[in-house]
């Protein structure tokens, strides 16, 4: 933990959010915003995938940090998770560092009481005399904090478990004949379906789970495009940890058959959409900066 009087660490990607917004149309996923912005300042790829003691993405996390304290500003909407987009106010926000300094310790003042301890993953605890304890590069935000629970529950089953709950996805969302192969992992293929484009044409689909809790290489991604190769129109590897950068540029490596990689982070979001195992439960916030102007 570092403590920074007068300046935070990820202050700095909260003016860069506000733009990558409004260069991406005003809404946007997650994954496309932080992408915006480590393009933006050429981030080098050790950078981004940099990981704290906590095995969270560096640099990430700090995008995150961000986006939770323009949302309690009332800058960005938070209705859909997973999906970031500015609010009326933020659309015309344009925040210089410093403002954005000024922001972050307003906040952080708002949110020092015994309910947002930065322990419960709520937020940074600033001191009386609004010193920052940056956190953001250790502690997640309550977005992730959510997300860290169906990955951890994922990450729990076994695998022969997981390959048959990625079946019961790729059903979902329209996959036909999904079976798994089971233990025999013929070579490499964890299971096949078809997904019909219309009336008169299908695809012919295979997959690979890996239930892991750290990156998945490029080695891991070329050899299960030699699977896939020869045997169908497409493959699908999917995993509850991440792909390296390298992992990344050999699933879309031009001249050979693309595969489509399916990370922790998105896994999280096609459960969410479907709310597959998941219960919808409304929970309500304080929003603290609305009861300022009655102070």
């Amino acid at each position: 933990m570092t403590r920074t009087r007068g300046k935070a660490e990820f202050v700095k990607w909260i003016p860069l959010l506000l733009e990558a917004l409004r260069a991406l149309g005003g809404s946007a996923e997650s994954r496309d915003v932080i992408d915006w912005i480590a393009n933006a300042v050429n981030l080098p790829a050790e950078e981004r995938e940099r990981r704290n003691k906590r095995d969270i993405l560096r640099f990430e996390n700090q995008v995150h940090w961000a986006r939770q304290y323009l949302v309690w500003e009332g800058l960005l909407d938070s209705s859909r998770r997973g999906v970031w987009t500015l609010s009326s106010t933020g659309a015309k926000a344009r925040l210089t560092e410093e403002q954005s300094q000024d922001l972050v310790r307003r906040q952080a003042r708002l949110r020092s009481n015994k309910h947002t301890k930065a322990k419960d993953g709520t937020a940074p605890n600033p001191s009386p005399e609004g010193e920052i304890v940056d956190e953001a590069a250790e502690v997640e935000t309550p977005e992730l904090v959510e997300e860290s629970k169906l990955l951890d529950v994922l990450q729990s089953l076994s695998p022969e478990g997981f390959e048959r709950l990625c079946k019961r996805l790729l059903h979902e969302y329209g996959l036909e004949k999904v079976i798994v192969t089971g233990r025999s992992h013929d070579g490499g293929i964890d299971g096949m379906g078809l997904l019909r484009l219309n009336p008169f044409v299908t695809m012919k689909v295979l997959f690979q789970c890996k239930r892991v809790r750290k990156s998945v290489s490029r080695a891991q991604v070329g050899d299960f495009r030699n699977a896939v190769m020869g045997r169908a129109d497409k493959g699908i590897l999917l995993t509850t940890g991440w792909f390296s950068s390298d992992a990344e540029k050999e699933a879309n490596r031009e001249g050979v058959l693309p595969i489509e990689l399916v990370d922790g982070e998105r896994l999280v979001e096609l459960f969410e959409a479907k709310q597959l195992g998941l219960r919808r439960k409304e929970v309500f916030e304080v929003d603290h900066s609305f009861f300022e102007q009655f102070r």
